[in-house]
């Protein structure tokens, strides 16, 4: 493994740690409940999006700033990585998330709802289909606001804005998850219910990733021709 990689690794391990911290750590702080449209709710899909922002224009130039193992994905399946970054991205995003959720148990409270995602209604096919669709714009997204090189200067901000809309849509519903990291590392402190489903936002965001990909290499062929 070379420097280079190491760099990379590291910054997403970083850039998810931060993620989790401040947006599941928001959620947890602000009591957010996705059956309330409050101000909570509001500040709960800010602090996502902001977190991201912020990555973006600090670790961006160095790993890409995917901070999401969806995200890692399709960049793997439409050509942006290869599988030997994509499972070191993967490895880091995970321990980083361990980590976030780690400083949100110890700040906010192990107690705390530590921002954890659940199952709408209690309907895990209804929570994995609306997981799929939220991860699918996202993850589109973020493939074309990074498509160009002249998007760049740019491309922090909408993918940031991106996880804002997503997340004040998916919030009522299962808490707004499109990142199996995000989701496993305060469900593995919190247990219970959220560890239950789990699999659900491990498994969805996944194939929204993987479905962002496909449709994203279709078009661009499309237009290629």
């Amino acid at each position: 493994m070379n420097s280079e990689s190491i760099k990379k690794y590291v910054a997403e391990g970083i850039g998810t740690m931060v993620l989790v911290l401040f947006g599941c750590g928001t959620a947890a702080a602000v009591k957010c409940n996705g059956a309330n449209i409050d101000a909570a709710y509001v500040l709960t899909a800010l602090a996502f999006g902001l977190s991201i922002v912020a990555m973006a224009y600090s670790i961006g130039n160095v790993s890409g700033c995917h901070v999401n193992p969806a995200v890692s994905l399709g960049v793997l399946l439409t050509g942006g990585m290869d599988v030997k970054d994509f499972v070191g991205y993967v490895v880091s995003q995970f321990v980083g998330a361990i980590v976030g959720a780690a400083l949100v148990g110890v700040i906010v409270g192990f107690d705390s709802s530590m921002g954890c995602n659940g199952l709408y209604d209690g309907n895990a096919m209804l929570s994995v289909l609306i997981e799929i669709v939220l991860t699918f714009t996202f993850v589109l997204a973020v493939l074309g606001a990074t498509s160009k090189i002249e998007n760049a200067h740019m491309a922090g901000l909408v993918i940031g804005l991106s996880l804002v809309l997503v997340h004040i849509l998916g919030i009522h519903f299962t808490g707004t998850s499109v990142n199996p990291a995000r989701s496993f590392g305060p469900a593995i402190f919190k247990g219970g219910a959220a560890l239950s489903s789990l699999w659900v936002f491990i498994l969805a965001p996944l194939a929204g990733g993987a479905l962002a990909a496909v449709v994203w290499n279709f078009l661009q062929s499309d237009s290629d021709e």
